[in-house]
């Protein structure tokens, strides 16, 4: 990863934001991308090879990871992560498209023309709208993910054992998944985060309404 390149996002996504939004880049950074990074990633580098079935009947233990794990954790958080992160760099081309505007306009007419954006990132027209459906966009994607995780993994947890009956196992076999209690602090903390975020962003919404 480049961290020059990604900490110039951060300060561009940083300087168009309100202060709620300042909150909520700090939280996806540090509580969600970090953890993901340094900890999460790792919890769930094993979670295929020892997951074990007290049967050695070939392709048993593959067609019931299959049917409990249909997607992996730590997959769907990477694509939440990014889904979550792209309408604030949508922002910050919207400002960029403002500033060469700006420039060609001042180019065509010279100095003492009328400016077309005083300032462009301030976020009034077209810039408003764009932060606002970025803010909607944002809760949005948390929200289905936090919905899709449910529907996968009841409850947000993970049991320690689970019964298996699919072909070609034999009969009833007992599966047993790694480091389930780990798994489930970690599970618990990331769904905690991307509440926060969602009430950061619906609060930052009302915030930017209110003002205007």
């Amino acid at each position: 990863m480049n961290w020059g390149v990604f900490e110039g996002l951060l300060s561009g996504v940083n300087k168009y934001s309100t202060a709620f939004g300042r909150i909520w880049l700090s939280v996806v950074f540090i509580f969600r991308l970090l953890v993901y990074v340094v900890a999460a990633e790792r919890v769930w580098s094993d979670d295929h090879k020892d997951f074990d079935c007290n049967t050695r009947q070939p392709g048993c233990t593959n067609v019931c990871y299959d049917h409990f794990f249909p997607i992996s954790h730590i997959r769907l958080w990477a694509l939440q992560l990014i889904l979550v992160t792209c309408p604030s760099l949508l922002v910050i081309m919207h400002v960029a498209y403002r500033e060469a505007k700006e420039q060609r306009h001042r180019a065509a007419g010279g100095d003492d023309c009328r400016c077309i954006y005083p300032n462009p990132g301030k976020k009034r027209g077209g810039l408003w709208w764009t932060y606002l459906l970025s803010l909607v966009f944002k809760a949005g994607v948390d929200v289905v993910f936090l919905y899709i995780f449910y529907h996968f993994y009841r409850n947000y947890t993970l049991p320690r054992v689970v019964k298996c009956e699919l072909p070609p196992c034999p009969n009833v076999v007992d599966c047993f998944i790694s480091r389930p209690t780990e798994k489930n602090i970690f599970t618990l903390f990331m769904v905690v985060t991307a509440c926060v975020c969602v009430v950061l962003s619906l609060v930052e919404a009302a915030y930017l309404i209110s003002k205007r």
